[in-house]
């Protein structure tokens, strides 16, 4: 590998990411005070148990952990695009496990998701009705009690070491979303406004604000923040739509394919116990279906699964695998599902 790799694809964990490479000078960033990295990975408090799994199971290819580490390296996004099914989103969950990125932040975008939603949340109706229920005392109309960072506005916090986000499902998004994440993820750094309008009556240059995915307060000084160490950012990407050019070009892009025999076998024997004669022949029969329509891994993992504890004949666990495996498009085989 590269001097400058620091991501196997082995699920080992490690230190790697401390030799991570300078960034290029014009991805330095210097944000501070320094925070501590946030905990382990695969804490079940702070990680679903199917997330752990899926990190731990995940079967990387030689481009996936090529692209990732020129990511890594470069501080820059990774596009990872591709059908349904394909361990997109599971890509984050083992590089941040198996570097110690600690747990994943996540923003699931839909067709009304802003900017403004990934940063931070600010409720100003519960901060009027906090002061109305206490004037005695003004501390509880404090704007940082009513504020919480999003999961972009977390990861750009001055972490010494990056934090792991994933931004999913991208694609579905309005048109103006990655647009404007252009200059966020560029410059690394964010305000927010009415921590900056507190900030010029107030002595104490720090607020101290909810992060997302945990309880426990942190410093953001005179309402600005820049990161420290540049997250890994995913973003993910069905392929739905075309992206900007300004978009595309900075950002490092995955593209993943449909897996072959050799890479559904080695996800199949990651995942499950299952007898390679009973795999082999519902991996033939996953991969002669999805000559005629798009199918995903995930169900041939489900078809093996319920087939092998069913305790049916051999013809009956054929009928409920084909029933498991249906083509995603109703344009497949006639009628869909």
């Amino acid at each position: 590998m590269p001097h400058w790799s620091v991501y196997t694809g082995r699920n080992e964990p490690h230190d790697g990411i401390d030799d991570l490479p300078v960034p290029p000078p014009w991805r330095a960033f210097d944000g501070g005070p320094a925070l501590p990295p946030p905990g382990d990975t695969d804490d079940a408090t702070a990680v679903s148990p199917d997330r752990v799994h899926r990190a731990k199971s995940y079967v990387a290819t030689p481009e996936s952990v090529r692209l990732v580490n020129a990511a890594l390296c470069l501080r820059r996004p990774l596009l990872v695009t591709g059908p349904p099914g394909t361990g997109k989103s599971s890509l984050a969950y083992a590089v941040a496990r198996e570097l110690r990125l600690g747990p994943v932040l996540r923003w699931n975008i839909t067709s009304r998701s802003s900017l403004a939603d990934g940063l931070y949340q600010y409720d100003p109706l519960s901060r009027l009705y906090a002061a109305r229920e206490r004037p005695d005392r003004p501390a509880a109309g404090d704007v940082e009690d009513h504020l919480r960072l999003g999961p972009l506005g977390t990861a750009l916090l001055p972490y010494d070491r990056p934090r792991a986000l994933l931004v999913d499902e991208i694609d579905k998004s309005d048109l103006d979303l990655p647009n404007d994440l252009l200059n966020v993820l560029e410059e690394g750094q964010y305000e927010i406004p009415e921590l900056v309008r507190a900030a010029r009556h107030s002595q104490d240059s720090a607020a101290e604000v909810l992060a997302d995915g945990t309880d426990t307060p942190v410093a953001v000084h005179r309402g600005r923040v820049r990161c420290r160490a540049f997250p890994f950012v995913v973003l993910t990407s069905n392929g739905e739509r075309e992206f900007p050019p300004a978009f595309l070009r900075r950002c490092v892009r995955l593209k993943l394919r449909r897996p072959d025999r050799d890479q559904l076998t080695d996800i199949v024997r990651a995942h499950l116990d299952t007898p390679d004669a009973a795999a082999d022949r519902l991996i033939t029969r996953f991969l002669e279906r999805a000559g005629g329509g798009e199918l995903a891994t995930d169900q041939l993992l489900n078809a093996l699964y319920l087939t092998g504890v069913s305790g049916l004949d051999a013809e009956s666990r054929d009928d409920l695998a084909e029933q498991l495996m249906p083509y995603l498009s109703t344009t497949a085989d006639g009628d869909g599902f």
